[in-house]
């Protein structure tokens, strides 16, 4: 497989690292509001760390590279992520800054709200020495996200250090734009991505992001859009389209259509880092594009059908089955 070290290259080395920050995430019971609720539901998220609980479901060995507060929030993330299967010794303790939390709100229109207070937290302290654990660790492939770019200076510097050092170091990079209004100017969060393509393995991305991207006349037209990555300097292109599934690379060559596979949706946050999380795996155990598309689709599937971002995951022993089926799809 194309910029993957194979499994029998080195003993040891992890499967998948994520770069990046998780928080903690209140949100009201189904039916309840965040201005009137008496309780609330609580659980542990993040783009990288979503994706890495996906990819250890299905019996990857992952690790989350990051810093938490010391406070109760951190200890929750770190707790998480342990039952999850996620190793935790590349995230940091850091004494002088708190754990990030956001709620969630579903308004009675059927609209989602999100509130984010992770300014000044501990995980946008991140900088270049965390990049330089993540990359002595030396995963078989590292999952970054354009979040993390985008959570300041020192988080940018640790992605740009950990996605320009990975290829020499026999380490694959995914990358997902992930690109949020909230964030600041979606264009420059573009741009600071975009000089990211010619390092990256995987790219996977919406088609919402596409456009500002990729400059694509029609970012829902996937063969633009998959000339446009490679021309960027890409290996590697999905294309995600929400209800209507994704698009990714055939064996001739070509652009090939997945239909979702979602048959309910309770909550669509957190699907595409499932999706991630089952299509790298899947690609580092040897599946074709489209086996892996497959995986990812179904644990997408699972994730939209119930509250918060990892709770949607199949047990292990289903995870390892469908795994097996990917390979052969």
């Amino acid at each position: 497989m194309s910029g993957v070290p194979s499994r029998g290259d080195e003993t040891g080395r992890p499967d998948i690292i994520g770069l990046g920050e998780a928080m903690v995430l209140f949100q009201p019971p189904a039916g309840a509001a965040l201005d009137d609720t008496a309780t609330l539901e609580v659980h542990v998220a993040g783009a990288e760390f979503n994706l890495c609980a996906a990819a250890a479901r299905l019996g990857a060995t992952t690790g989350f590279c990051s810093r938490v507060g010391a406070d109760p929030l951190g200890a929750r993330v770190l707790a998480e992520a342990r039952t999850l299967g996620v190793d935790t010794t590349l995230v940091m303790v850091d004494e002088d800054h708190p754990t990030g939390l956001f709620l969630k709100d579903v308004r009675p229109d059927g609209r989602r709200r999100v509130y984010y207070y992770r300014r000044g937290s501990a995980a946008s302290q991140l900088d270049r020495a965390d990049a330089a654990r993540l990359l002595a660790a030396r995963p078989r492939l590292v999952a970054v996200s354009g979040v993390t770019l985008a959570l300041g200076p020192g988080p940018a510097a640790a992605v740009r250090t950990v996605v320009r050092a990975a290829r020499t170091a026999g380490i694959a990079v995914a990358f997902d734009p992930n690109l949020r209004p909230a964030l600041g100017p979606v264009e420059q969060q573009a741009a600071d991505a975009r000089a990211l393509l010619g390092y990256v393995d995987f790219l996977l991305l919406g088609t919402d992001e596409a456009g500002p991207l990729l400059g694509v006349r029609d970012p829902t037209d996937p063969d633009e859009v998959f000339a446009a990555a490679a021309h960027a300097g890409v290996r590697e292109t999905v294309l995600k389209a929400g209800p209507d599934g994704c698009y990714h690379a055939a064996t001739d060559g070509t652009v090939a259509h997945l239909p979702s596979l979602a048959t309910a949706v309770v909550d669509p946050v957190g699907a595409g880092d499932a999706f991630a999380g089952g299509y790298l795996t899947a690609r580092l155990h040897g599946a074709t594009p489209a086996g892996a598309a497959w995986l990812g689709s179904v644990l997408a599937a699972g994730v939209v059908a119930a509250p918060g971002d990892t709770t949607g995951l199949p047990d292990r022993s289903s995870a390892a089955w469908l795994l097996d089926e990917s390979l052969n799809a």
